[in-house]
This record gives C-alpha cells, structure tokens and sequence, in this order.
C-alpha cells in the first residue's frame, strides 16, 4: 500500500471564513506590512483579479475609509451615551428630590407618599427581638 502525500496548504484559502468576528489588529497589521512590501515587488504579475495590485489598492482604501467612519461614529456614540447617563442621573437626582418635597408636605404615612413609591410608615415590620436558644 502506497502511502497518500496531499499539500494541505492549497486548502487554506478554501476553507470557510467567520466573517462575523473581526480580525486581530495583529492580522490587519501583518496584512498592511505584506503590502506594502508588495509594493517593493516591480515584478509581480497575476491574472487573478482578487489578487491583483489594483484590487489590493482597491480594498486598502476601502478598509481606510472604513475604519475611519467606524472611529468617527464611535466617538459620536461615546459622547450620546455619556449625554444620555447624564441625563439618567440629572432625572434620578429629580426624582429623589421630589420624593423629599412629597415625604415633607405630606409626611411619611401618607398615601401621596405611597403613591410615589415610597413606603408608608405603619406600613413597615418592627424589628422584633430572636428568642436566645437555651443551651442544652
């Protein structure tokens, strides 16, 4: 029986990509080094389209642009949450201090008190005292 020697390497661009996950930074940077070190190749010829200096060029730029719309909108999302938790704590602060204004004008048993969500008074449990367990 003869034995079977197959290249695996030809098989790597075949395989099926995770397109959902971005890619390391590592990867990218390696990507941007392997081309621009192509660029030093007067020489290089290819008849695939896709490999091409022209479609290189092509998606190095597209992937630029891209990254600088994705840095750009992220700042403006940075700066919309930071306005909205602001915002959050500005109510949350205004709630607290009408809950004051309500507990003082209408005292701590009242039902308006209630109804603003607070707890009435007579409503809450006495702490009671735990019978001490006699020692056997």
């Amino acid at each position: 029986m003869g034995t079977l020697n197959v290249d695996y390497s030809t098989y790597t661009s075949m395989t099926i990509q995770d397109t959902t996950r971005r890619l390391r930074p590592q990867t990218i940077s390696q990507d941007i080094s392997s081309f621009h070190g192509l660029q030093t190749v007067s020489t290089y010829n290819t008849t695939r389209v896709d490999a091409s200096s022209t479609k290189l060029q092509e998606v190095y730029q597209a992937m630029l642009i891209s990254q600088q719309a994705e840095t750009e909108k992220l700042a403006l999302y940075r700066a919309a949450a930071d306005a909205a938790r602001l915002a959050e704590w500005e109510f949350h602060n205004a709630v607290l201090a009408m809950k004051e204004v309500v507990r003082g004008q209408y005292g701590s048993d009242s039902d308006q008190a209630q109804a603003v969500g607070l707890k009435k008074k007579s409503d809450r449990k006495r702490p009671s005292r735990k019978k001490a367990v006699a020692m056997a």
